[in-house]
């Protein structure tokens, strides 16, 4: 087993993986513009994008998927704006995003939205075909009523993850018109956990996960100092103890290497990454390459795009050699977050 970072074999398994996903994720369809935001976000980290020998098409394809305002009467899906996952229900490739109409069971997802503009952005373009007004208005429906997000129109999970999607999608186009923020930050209060770390919503489990979500939500809207002193030292004190070599997501979980990101991203957004011991990152997050490239969430288990990016996030985090600084509060390099860095970055 390599004891460095592979980059090359890395590099490879990413631009296969554009190109042709292992059948194991065609029942993934649905979260196709996330498996693409990591691998794409990979190749950026790895300072490799310049592989990607054709980024319009990528781009084209993005812009395809946004929905529009329906072209008769904007205010039929006027709710459902933003992005779909992939061309499932058959719509017509349209990258120039011309005026078009409204298909019935289309639905947008606020992590589409989010992944969607990311790609975007990695790849150079400016933004000028997104539809801001129409994606803010629509995500003001989106948010219930105890300040948490739903993911889709019309009711379904809400939590954490689309709090922060929310706020990220509002950092990303300047226009914080789409959110109540106060609700956000009370909902995201509400969710700290006895344990010390953030939970899904109130009176759940910490989780890694969860915990990064709210720590950057509250960083993007500039409100950090809304967590109570003593509340943040234990909030702290939970990042800190769930590295146990890799970082484990959960208290008597064993480690898994996308939290090397999650965790670690969060103690940087709260002042004290230099708590982190990146040798032991590093150490666990190799033992984690596949020999065919990519990374895995944990030793001799199959390599994903999820933890592949994780992996190297969380290797730049800790300093490794080679890769491009992280934006933590955006979730991809400095060099992609550009004019509206976060102020997060490693």
């Amino acid at each position: 087993m390599a004891e460095h970072l592979e980059k090359e074999k890395h590099t490879r398994f990413i631009l296969h993986m554009l190109n042709v996903l292992p059948q194991k994720y065609e029942g993934l369809d649905s979260n196709k513009v996330t498996l693409m935001y990591f691998l794409v976000s990979s190749l950026d980290v790895l300072g490799e994008l310049h592989r990607i020998k054709e980024p319009q098409h990528f781009i084209d394809y993005i812009y395809s998927l946004q929905i529009l305002p329906d072209k008769d009467d904007p205010d039929k899906n006027w709710f459902n704006c933003g992005w779909r996952a992939s061309p499932f229900f058959g719509n017509k490739f349209n990258p120039c995003c011309e005026p078009t109409s409204l298909h019935q069971h289309d639905q947008n997802h606020i992590t589409m939205i989010y992944t969607g503009l990311l790609i975007l952005r990695i790849l150079g373009d400016d933004f000028s075909k997104v539809s801001t007004k129409a994606i803010t208005r629509g995500m003001k429906t989106l948010q219930l009523s105890d300040g948490s997000f739903s993911c889709v129109p019309g009711g379904s999970e809400n939590d954490m993850r689309f709090i922060y999607c929310a706020c990220a999608v509002s950092f990303m186009l300047n226009d914080w018109s789409g959110i109540d923020q106060d609700l956000a930050v009370d909902f995201i209060l509400s969710s700290l956990s006895y344990e010390g770390g953030v939970a899904q919503g109130p009176y759940q489990e910490a989780h890694g996960g969860s915990t990064y979500c709210a720590v950057a939500a509250l960083h993007l809207m500039g409100r950090i100092d809304s967590i109570p002193p003593s509340q943040k030292d234990l909030l702290i004190q939970w990042c800190v103890e769930r590295q146990i070599t890799g970082f484990q997501g959960r208290i008597n979980k064993i480690a898994d290497t996308c939290y090397s990101f999650w965790i670690g991203a969060s103690l940087y957004l709260l002042g004290h990454h230099k708590l982190l011991d990146t040798a032991a990152i590093k150490g666990y997050s190799i033992s984690c390459q596949s020999a065919v490239g990519g990374f895995s969430k944990w030793p001799d288990a199959n390599p994903d795009p999820l933890h592949t990016y994780m992996s190297l996030c969380g290797l730049s985090l800790g300093g490794e050699e080679g890769l491009g600084k992280i934006d933590c509060g955006i979730g991809c390099t400095e060099r992609a977050s550009g004019a509206w860095l976060s102020s997060s970055s490693r």
